[in-house]
């Protein structure tokens, strides 16, 4: 019976293991996005996501918690200086799994994993979207009232000119 065992072995030894994760965390944090099979970066979240918590509170004891288990001091550095203070004021949720499809050797589920905080395109996206949403729905935000008024709009010929000036060759022929 498997009562408690909840982590996926990954079909590895203990020791490889733990020295993967932490590679992986270690590339993650340096380079903000890997791409890697699913079940790994599951287990990946479960590893990164407790030392970036750690990392918001800036103390040697924290730092030596997180550097035994990274074993990189540049990516510690990175962590405490410029992630920790993007993350400051999220409760939790720091990475986002992508599904990319499935590779072609062994048809394993691929994925990229990723700090939420750095990705640009979706956190332009986001920001677009709220500007635009009002929680009660009819009204808008004042900002978006006077960009709307403050915008000239460009009068358009009128519809009556273009139809007479049809209209009179046609009735010419109608005529002979």
């Amino acid at each position: 019976m498997r009562h408690n065992k909840k982590f996926n072995h990954l079909g590895r030894q203990a020791a490889h293991r733990n020295s993967m994760l932490a590679n992986m965390a270690v590339s993650l944090i340096k380079h903000k996005k890997i791409n890697t099979t699913l079940a790994k970066a599951k287990e990946l979240r479960k590893f990164v996501e407790p030392l970036i918590t750690k990392s918001k509170e800036d103390t040697t004891n924290s730092r030596r918690v997180v550097f035994s288990q990274l074993q990189d001091k540049e990516a510690v550095t990175l962590l405490f200086g410029e992630i920790s203070s993007r993350v400051a004021d999220r409760p939790g949720g720091y990475t986002r799994i992508l599904k990319t499809g499935f590779r072609l050797g062994d048809a394993a589920q691929m994925c990229f994993i990723e700090l939420v905080d750095y990705n640009e395109n979706m956190l332009n996206a986001k920001s677009e979207k709220k500007a635009s949403k009002t929680r009660r729905g009819g009204k808008k935000s004042a900002a978006k009232a006077e960009t709307v008024e403050a915008t000239p709009i460009e009068e358009t010929p009128k519809a009556e000119e273009a139809p007479k000036a049809e209209k009179a060759p046609k009735a010419e022929k109608a005529a002979e």
